[in-house]
């Protein structure tokens, strides 16, 4: 393909791209294929000779499309949203295009400096503590991670670095070994499954602080578990605070957990995958008060800021705490400004070397939509999930089992698990609608998330009329 033929496609393919999203409500949600679907309808090797544009893409539709799920349709409430949006894909383009690689300031200056700024632009937004900010001269800063899970990671072993040293320091009879043995980190048992995966990578134990009836961590709780741990012995390092767990959306203390952390000397971690974006809306910013008391924040503007994957923001305290955990400096990575003090190379700030120009998408995005725009988005979303929680309240046969705070219900049958478990699996082998469940105690608990750029109220009305017409369907059976 020479660069006339590329004008060509590219426009084809935009084309294709646009047409897809206009024609996105006919298609259904979820695929209605079998696993090892694929394998079948493809060649078991790559072709020898080249093959045209036309057949490919035709192929696309015919192969690809049947096993997708439509995670951009306005019947897709399952998970959480990772909305996206057109200025975020344009300046995806651009950055495929332009394919510069940003592993440190020398590689790409621009690349750099503008993720830079782009973080302290959506720290300003979220109203975070100065000391996140990197500005001119500060101490922390702000980086994009690929996703919140390895943000979890990262100032896990950053945390677990620091804590070696500092217990080494003290002992310098204690190998790191030794130190390892007795290391633990705390998360809610409501924390998402990548808390006890980072435990995992690290090699240190995770022990979980149960929630309350709220499902949050209090700080009681966390105080009872750290004063049992130290008398065994342990060497408490990590917590990780969740706010708007992956389940139901619950949030821990962090006004009461903060202050523990820090007298401790306890890294606070503090993630807000899901709901960090709507802290940008005024009204919803006191649920990230004691931010201040946290070592690092993170949040995935992929999810729920119009910006496409992979985008997870990552602020610290001290950036010092990341770089001198991971900062391996071989001659042929090395340049000329990197110990001026003016310039961040962010390969020292995270796990892989090679990093996408991927702060491009957020300054087009925040940009073209403005803070405003943004705030309106996620203001529609929390209004439809309060309008789908107003519908099963108005039904007796169901029930609501989590605070709907923002833009999402958790919801059920006033009936047996396995009930619900046969609702669920009638919602989603229909298609027309797309859930997942969780578990909220011993409860099996159906999970209405408010996930695409395009769903309005119409769609959540006919998400309730279809599930409750299956639940009929269903109770007439038992």
């Amino acid at each position: 393909m020479d660069i006339t033929e590329f004008q060509k496609r590219g426009k084809e393919m935009v084309d294709y791209i646009a047409d897809y999203f206009k024609q996105l409500e006919k298609r259904p949600v979820y695929p209605d294929v079998e696993p090892g679907y694929l394998r079948p309808l493809i060649p078991d090797s790559a072709p020898q000779e080249p093959e045209n544009f036309e057949d490919v893409l035709k192929d696309f539709e015919r192969i690809i499309m049947p096993g997708v799920t439509h995670w951009h349709s306005p019947y897709f409430f399952a998970y959480f949203p990772t909305v996206g949006s057109f200025p975020a894909l344009l300046a995806d383009i651009l950055s495929g295009g332009i394919g510069c690689l940003s592993f440190s300031w020398a590689a790409s200056p621009a690349c750099t400096e503008l993720e830079t700024v782009m973080l302290d632009w959506l720290g300003k937004m979220l109203n975070l503590p100065e000391e996140f900010l990197a500005g001119r001269d500060g101490e922390g800063g702000g980086v994009i991670q690929g996703s919140a899970s390895e943000a979890t990671l990262v100032t896990l072993l950053a945390a677990r670095t620091k804590m070696i040293r500092r217990v080494q320091s003290e002992n310098p009879e204690l190998t790191e070994a030794d130190v390892m043995s007795r290391l633990v980190a705390y998360a809610s048992d409501q924390a998402h499954s990548s808390v006890e995966k980072a435990g995992s990578i690290g090699g240190v134990k995770i022990k979980t602080i149960p929630s309350n009836d709220k499902f949050a961590v209090c700080g009681s709780a966390l105080k009872k578990v750290l004063h049992e741990d130290r008398a065994a012995g342990l060497i408490p390092f990590f917590f990780c605070a969740t706010l708007g767990t992956t389940p139901c959306c619950s949030f821990d203390r962090l006004l009461e957990l903060g202050p523990i952390c820090n007298k401790e000397n306890i890294w606070m971690h503090v993630d807000a995958a899901y709901a960090g974006s709507a802290f940008i809306c005024p009204e919803f910013r006191y649920l990230l008060n004691g931010v201040e008391f946290a070592d690092s924040f993170n949040f995935n503007p992929h999810k729920w800021l119009l910006i496409n994957a992979e985008c997870s923001a990552l602020w610290v305290k001290k950036r010092s705490d990341l770089t001198s955990a991971f900062k391996v400096d071989p001659l042929y990575l090395q340049h000329c400004h990197q110990e001026s003090g003016l310039v961040t190379d962010y390969r020292h700030w995270q796990i892989p070397l090679t990093r996408r120009f991927r702060s491009l998408k957020m300054w087009f995005v925040f940009r073209m939509y403005g803070i405003k725009g943004l705030q309106e988005h996620i203001r529609k979303h929390v209004k439809l999930s309060h309008e789908f929680e107003n519908l099963v309240h108005q039904d007796e046969r169901f029930e609501i089992c989590a605070e709907v705070t923002l833009g999402l219900v958790c919801f059920r049958l006033k009936a047996s698990n396995q009930l619900n478990e046969a609702l669920l699996k009638s919602i989603n082998e229909a298609r027309k609608i797309h859930l997942v469940p969780c578990h909220l105690r011993e409860k099996f608990v159906l999970r209405f998330a408010i996930c695409s750029r395009t769903v309005e109220s119409v769609h959540v009305q006919f998400a309730w009329k279809h599930i409750s017409k299956l639940a009929t369907d269903l109770l007439k059976e038992c």
